[in-house]
């Protein structure tokens, strides 16, 4: 990753041709806001103390155990905004002590006891991807932090075909377990747009969703067992596909994002990988009713395996009609659909999706957009970076909610961030587009861009609280798939409960009772 953008520091990239123009008529006139150069970073100073470095480095070996600046600075924070932002201003006070890469899990469980034992904040980090400040620890009250980079544990444990499941180190990057149960004949089927970057203990942990969810469904859909390292131990949670044994204690784990465990791998159900790959896009009069047509789908248990849909201003924006921006009526809304599996399979698919889609009033538009949609799914956050450059701040955000208050929800929380952007002095452009569907309901994907301003971190802290606000007041999640870090705590108790709350707190007394796992997320 790049010290201070998304990704291969070798993809950098800047706005496509016509974008310019786009800026100047959403935005007005902007200011170009390069980052710094690594030179002008001012990272705090490590302060662990030397016996403690000692003991870490006595566990991993000396060679798995840095205080580099360049190392530190690269395992500070994640990639949100206001992460980005700091980083492009050289603010590095967040910066780790050391970063430490254990090779096992019982090197995990020995770094995890030296730190309980001293009072030092550890941070587990798979591919740094955290979009919610899941990776910023509170040592307030602590005696230093490390990273714990789980990068050496990344092999392919086992893959049973019989079963069809495989057991993956957490440390695992999405291409590489795609890439070793590809030679095998498999495939995960999870690809967020973070893929690239992500690891299979940062899927579990924040109970990732991908780009193909309608079809392979979310990641905490597909863990059948997990092994968490812990002060006390290991522990393996999960004997079976399904047990009545109690409540399942897996779901305390996914999604418990490094305060209650490290993972340390996840044994997950796979598929074969399929032959054929097909996407097409569809248009619609309107974002309603596409979404329409979307829950018919799902209902009627006919899935596509991608399924996603744009409403009309992400629409204008995906098709480069700058003059639409805007504008509902600007040439509807367009979905994509996409189809995995054997031709004979994905035919059967195409002709029972189209069915329904045509009598929902859709109108096919042919696979080349479906093509462009596919080529250039992990492209996104290399553009936020060239929009940073020239000035423009953008963010995301994410909920989910039944289908009965969809409409609702995308009301609420449209009102509520073009309210209080413009009270920052800027008109926001909002686009917004669903890309998880459930029988029940669906989720809202929304990203906000406006003017950057000198203070693009305090711009962009009232939008963020109005539109958590929105989300809770109107019956949404506060998160569907980003999970909650530190951003997302403040409207956690309200969403969990009172008993919820002192549920999260005592499985955090019981497993992790110094309090130096990840302090400060999560837990209300």
């Amino acid at each position: 990753m790049h010290w201070s953008r998304w990704g291969d520091p070798d993809h950098t990239t800047t706005l496509p041709a016509g974008a310019t123009d786009l800026m100047a008529l959403a935005f007005g006139e902007i200011t170009p806001r390069p980052a710094v150069p690594l030179a002008a970073v001012v990272a705090r100073l490590p302060t662990l103390a030397p016996d403690v470095a000692d003991r870490l480095a006595a566990v991993v070996g000396a060679d798995h155990l840095t205080t580099d600046l360049s190392d530190r600075v690269h395992h500070t924070r994640g990639k949100s905004t206001p992460d980005l932002l700091a980083a492009r201003s050289g603010d590095f006070s967040d910066a780790p002590d050391a970063v430490v890469r254990p090779g096992n899990d019982e090197e995990v469980v020995a770094v995890l006891q030296v730190c309980a034992a001293h009072g030092v904040a550890v941070v587990p980090y798979g591919g740094g991807t955290s979009v919610v400040g899941g990776l910023v620890a509170d040592r307030a009250e602590l005696h230093g932090l490390v990273s714990l980079d789980l990068c050496r544990l990344d092999a392919l444990v086992d893959l049973d075909e019989v079963s069809r499941t495989a057991t993956l180190q957490a440390g695992m990057l999405g291409p590489q377990a795609e890439t070793l149960l590809g030679e095998r004949g498999y495939t995960l089927g999870h690809f967020p747009q973070s893929f690239e970057f992500a690891s299979i203990g940062g899927f579990a942990a924040t109970r990732s969703s991908g780009q193909s969810s309608s079809g392979y469904g979310r990641f905490d859909s597909m863990v059948v067992s997990v092994t968490v390292a812990t002060a006390r131990g290991l522990w393996s949670v999960g004997a079976a596909p399904a047990s009545a044994a109690g409540p399942d204690l897996r779901q305390l784990v996914l999604g418990s994002e490094g305060a209650l465990g490290v993972i340390t791998d996840v044994t997950v159900m796979v598929r074969p990988v399929p032959a054929e790959k097909v996407y097409e896009t569809w248009r619609w009069e309107s974002f309603e009713a596409g979404a329409q047509a979307m829950r018919t789908l799902v209902q009627d248990d006919l899935n596509p395996t991608v399924l996603r849909l744009s409403d009309e201003t992400e629409t204008s924006i995906n098709l480069s009609d700058p003059s639409a921006i805007g504008l509902s009526d600007a040439g509807g809304a367009q979905m994509v659909c996409g189809y995995e599996g054997s031709a004979d399979r994905v035919a059967r698919m195409r002709a029972e999706v189209a069915a329904t889609l045509r009598a929902a009033g859709g109108q096919l538009a042919g696979e080349d957009g479906g093509a462009a949609w596919s080529d250039g799914r992990f492209a996104a956050p290399y553009l936020r970076d060239a929009l940073l450059d020239e000035g423009v701040l953008v963010e995301t955000l994410e909920t989910a909610t039944v289908w009965s208050n969809l409409r609702h929800l995308y009301d609420e929380v449209l009102a509520a961030v073009t309210s209080a952007a413009t009270r920052q002095g800027t008109d926001p452009l909002i686009l917004c587009h669903i890309s998880h569907v459930y029988r029940a309901g669906a989720s809202l994907y929304f990203t906000v861009a406006m003017r950057e301003s000198d203070d693009g971190i305090r711009q962009w802290a009232p939008v963020k609280r109005a539109a958590g606000d929105a989300i809770r007041a109107a019956g949404g999640t506060i998160t569907h798939h980003h999970a909650v870090g530190r951003d997302h705590k403040p409207w956690l108790a309200d969403e969990i409960g009172v008993p919820g709350v002192a549920v999260l707190r005592a499985a955090k007394q019981a497993l992790d009772p110094e309090g130096v796992l990840n302090p400060g997320v999560l837990v209300p």
